[in-house]
């Protein structure tokens, strides 16, 4: 493995999100601490050598996060966030979705490679109160660290702050072969992070810490803990990091600038580790790394931190030499050649606050913005016109597929993105282009992901079409639908419905 160690944060300029208005800085938890929480593998309901099947529940609950009264939350089969999901590659699965809420939701698989618009469980694919939905697919990715969440229009951002985010595993023979900590919860450890605002008796409050441009708090939660510890009891520790929160980026490194090496990113395994001394993570992407505590000794602390904000306490423990050494190489990545003619697509996010676009349009369900042959690879340049002075990196995200970075401003991509993505940090006036094939038909999304600008239009969709069905049908929602669902399931009259979506639709003068 090479010795270069990276010492700065890949993107060009670290706190473009606080010169908007708008930006929440984290402050020190004044809370005692807490062991981190370990969100637990959910357990199949039935599983054999070729299928496994899962009960996947979104419910209302109550969590102790801080001294006194408990919060309201939801979760995944559980009281926020949710258990773990493993999925094996080649396998046939078979999931039960449940909506134990008091509104409808969606159950959106963020970085599978399954088909859309229904699977993928997007907008199109609402699960209503009391009710239940069955998806069946077999997966054909690469082993990853990728995740499920809420993703109902125009209501995205507020479920997902109410705790509808949960870690998903996708395993192959590939990465079982690499010389990776894979103990759950002992050497191999999610880090969720996420940020709130704890109001009176320790609620959260979505409406009132609304911000088109991203809702934030100033209290950070990893695995939904505050101010977490954790027992290291061996040497090398595998992270496996998402950015969790609605708007914020985490940029992270420990107290005494300890080495760490990237192994892994949103799609799978990176063809090679990179050491560095800090990570930064934009909305959504994901991160796995090995940390080697071998210089440390019983009694010492090692903390992680978000700029200078204590996030996890690493209380050192005894624990046995390891001296496993990394390769230099650890996947083959596919990536194919450009489809000869075929055009460079161009996306341009574009405005702030209520006035967020892709290509100069809001998104609208029932219309399809773009297409692409399944198959055919394409560039795609996606563009960031937010100047420096006023803009904030904006998470470019596409549903059903992962794809490749190629270059930043015509310049190479930062070293740990040589490998799958499937959401990529766009600097303000800054050019990114990326590779992008799709392996299954269907309708797809691709957004920023600071939830709130997704809420507000910053989406379109591409078809995926096969040469003998170029035209395929699907069943599309439309907004006016579920809105008056939401009115029906909140008991208010349309009039008075409130989503943070409509804001900035309402406020652009136009009607979702």
């Amino acid at each position: 493995m090479s010795d270069k160690v990276y010492t700065d944060y890949f993107f060009d300029e670290p706190a473009f999100n606080t010169h908007d208005g708008g930006f929440v800085p984290l402050e020190e938890a004044k809370a005692p601490q807490q062991p981190l929480n370990i969100p637990p593998l959910l357990k199949p309901d039935k599983e054999t050598a070729t299928d496994t099947y899962y009960t996947v529940a979104a419910q209302p609950g109550e969590t102790q996060f801080l001294p006194g009264a408990k919060t309201k939350t939801w979760g995944y089969n559980n009281s926020v966030l949710g258990q773990t999901i493993v999925f094996e590659k080649g396998k046939h699965i078979h999931v039960t979705l449940k909506n134990e809420l008091p509104e409808l939701t969606t159950f959106h698989w963020h970085g599978l490679d399954v088909t859309g618009p229904y699977v993928d469980g997007g907008c199109h694919a609402p699960v209503y109160p009391g009710k239940s939905s069955q998806i069946d697919f077999t997966l054909d990715q690469p082993a990853a660290t990728v995740w499920l969440h809420a993703h109902p229009c125009p209501e995205t951002g507020s479920q997902v702050y109410h705790g509808l985010a949960a870690m998903v595993l996708v395993k192959d023979q590939v990465e079982a072969k690499l010389p990776f900590p894979r103990n759950w919860g002992v050497d191999d450890i999610p880090l969720i992070l996420q940020d709130r605002r704890f109001h009176d008796d320790n609620q959260w409050n979505y409406r009132e810490d609304y911000d088109p441009d991203g809702v934030q708090g100033p209290t950070a939660l990893v695995n939904g803990t505050v101010n977490p510890y954790f027992d290291v009891k061996t040497q090398r520790v595998r992270f496996r990091i998402l950015d969790g929160s609605n708007r914020r980026e985490w940029r992270l490194h420990f107290g005494d600038n300890l080495t760490f090496t990237q192994v892994g990113s949103d799609g799978g395994i990176m063809p090679a580790p990179v050491k560095m001394t800090k990570l930064m993570l934009t909305c959504a992407e994901r991160a796995e790394i090995i940390v080697d505590f071998g210089n440390y000794k019983p009694g010492d602390e090692v903390v992680l931190y978000a700029d200078n904000v204590p996030l996890v306490h690493f209380r050192i423990h005894e624990f046995a030499p390891d001296h496993t050494q990394l390769p230099e190489h650890l996947v083959d990545i596919n990536d194919p050649e450009v489809t000869p003619g075929l055009p460079v697509r161009k996306i341009v996010m574009s405005g702030m606050d209520e006035a967020v676009a892709l290509n100069g349009k809001k998104f609208e369900m029932q219309r399809i913005d773009a297409r692409q042959k399944v198959g055919d690879v394409q560039y795609w340049d996606i563009v960031n016109s937010n100047d420096k002075e006023g803009g904030m990196v904006h998470p470019f995200h596409m549903h059903g597929t992962q794809f490749t970075v190629i270059s930043r401003n015509g310049h190479e991509p930062y070293p740990n993105e040589h490998g799958y993505k499937d959401t990529v940090g766009v600097n303000p006036g800054e050019t990114v282009r990326i590779k992008v094939r799709f392996k299954l038909p269907g309708l797809y999304m691709y957004h920023c992901h600071i939830i709130e600008h997704e809420d507000g239009g910053m989406m379109a969709q591409i078809l995926a079409y096969t040469e003998d069905n170029l035209n395929p049908h699907y069943k599309l929602m439309d907004m006016d639908t579920l809105m008056k669902a939401f009115s029906a399931e909140r008991g208010v009259p349309m009039d008075k419905l409130w989503m943070g979506g409509m804001e900035s639709y309402a406020k652009m003068g136009m009607k979702m």
